[in-house]
């Protein structure tokens, strides 16, 4: 078995999660915080949610998504912050660099603690799979001061599952050829990737464990999930050869991201932030002398629900007027309901440093350079005051990129 004795060959995954990641991460930059309970949440909103929560909160029945004054009134002892979205992604940044040294298969999350490491194969590097998760916890305890869980697996499900068991702190190691029997007693709810639809189908069919649902045949299946039977049927049984979505190496992806104070559905308001968050992230862009090629946008509705659509550029894209056209083009295919809007979250990624090559012939170079002028000075005015004393207005000129 790879995951315990190195000689054989079996895929092993690692998942390390931070329980309550944002949490994890205030209480690192503020030791004070370890001592109470903690409701992370935009403040002086009359309908803001809870972005996240201690343990404590949670023990008193405080969750994810829920408004901040039915929070308040089931933990009133909590102490109440403001999201810190940059902060958390330093630190999942800070985390990924003590996993580099271990494999170059990394799949993170969505600035939310979470990690899955391919370490198949790398025993003669770094010993069993097991050494690695052990040594993993204790450097990152020791370098960032939080505490990951780590469980182990032959593919992403096994081990995401196991970590549910084990959360807030812990390890569980499900060893290859064990998959199934570890996942037919648990209930169903805890298998990953389940739409809302389908949990209820589920409960509707009495299939509350996973060993029930296992036992379902593809044809039986089809019947009820249509096209997800197969997934419904390989992940019943801990089947997963999925392959991990790499990191890569250096800054991938770029994460920006606005919680509206109060839910809206107000265009010009949800324009106006997502210009912002275009600004934010051409400064961080041009700090950094990269462009992105792709800049996806994320959507999260009022009811949990989201969507996601993506705007290309081939040539990249670093600049304020560039970003917002390409921000504005993701948006209109993407808003595509009247429900309100909780959070709107920019990714930059495809990324690669800026060309220092000049245009081959002049006369065709004037608008890109007076472009660039103009983006220099606003910069130059951010950085010597303050970063919202300049910004562009929503009629400018092209080829600001």
């Amino acid at each position: 078995m790879s995951a315990l004795f190195p000689g054989t060959r079996e895929r092993a995954v690692l998942h390390f999660n931070v329980a309550d990641f944002a949490v994890a991460v205030e209480r690192v930059a503020d030791s004070s915080l370890r001592r109470r309970p903690l409701l992370v949440a935009p403040l002086g909103a009359a309908r803001a949610v809870v972005y996240d929560m201690s343990e404590e909160a949670y023990g008193e029945g405080v969750r994810k998504g829920m408004p901040l004054r039915r929070a308040t009134r089931l933990c009133p002892g909590a102490a109440l912050l403001p999201p810190r979205p940059e902060l958390y992604a330093r630190a999942m940044r800070s985390f990924f660099r003590e996993l580099q040294g271990y494999s170059p298969l990394i799949e993170a999350g969505r600035v939310d603690g979470h990690f899955f490491v391919d370490v198949t194969g790398t025993h003669r590097l770094h010993g069993p799979a097991v050494d690695i998760g052990w040594r993993v916890r204790r450097r990152t305890r020791a370098a960032l001061g939080i505490d990951p869980i780590w469980t182990l697996g032959s593919g992403k499900v096994v081990a995401k599952v196991a970590s549910r068991l084990v959360k807030p702190v812990g390890e569980y190691i499900v060893a290859p050829g064990e998959e199934e029997a570890f996942l037919a007693p648990l209930p169903v709810a805890l298998l990953p990737g389940l739409a809302t639809r389908e949990r209820q189908l589920l409960e509707a069919y009495s299939l509350t464990t996973v060993g029930a649902l296992a036992r379902l045949s593809r044809q039986q299946l089809l019947v009820a999930f249509g096209p997800r039977c197969h997934y419904l049927h390989a992940v019943s049984r801990g089947i997963d050869d999925e392959p991990l979505r790499p990191a890569g190496k250096g800054p991938e992806t770029l994460s920006f991201q606005h919680l509206f104070a109060d839910d809206s559905n107000d265009r010009d308001e949800v324009r106006t932030r997502l210009f912002a968050l275009a600004d934010e992230a051409g400064a961080a862009l041009r700090g950094r002398k990269l462009v992105c090629r792709r800049l996806t946008l994320r959507l999260g509705y009022a009811d949990g629900s989201e969507a996601s659509r993506q705007a290309l550029c081939r040539t990249g894209a670093a600049g304020d007027l560039h970003l917002r056209q390409l921000a504005v083009e993701a948006l209109e295919r993407a808003w595509t309901r009247r429900t309100r809007l909780r959070a709107c979250t920019l990714l930059c990624d495809r990324l690669q440093p800026r060309s220092p090559q000049l245009p081959l012939f002049p006369e065709c170079a004037e608008g890109p350079r007076r472009a660039q002028r103009l983006q220099g000075a606003i910069d130059t005015l951010r950085q010597r005051y303050r970063q919202g004393l300049v910004g562009i207005g929503r009629q400018g000129l092209a080829g600001g990129g």
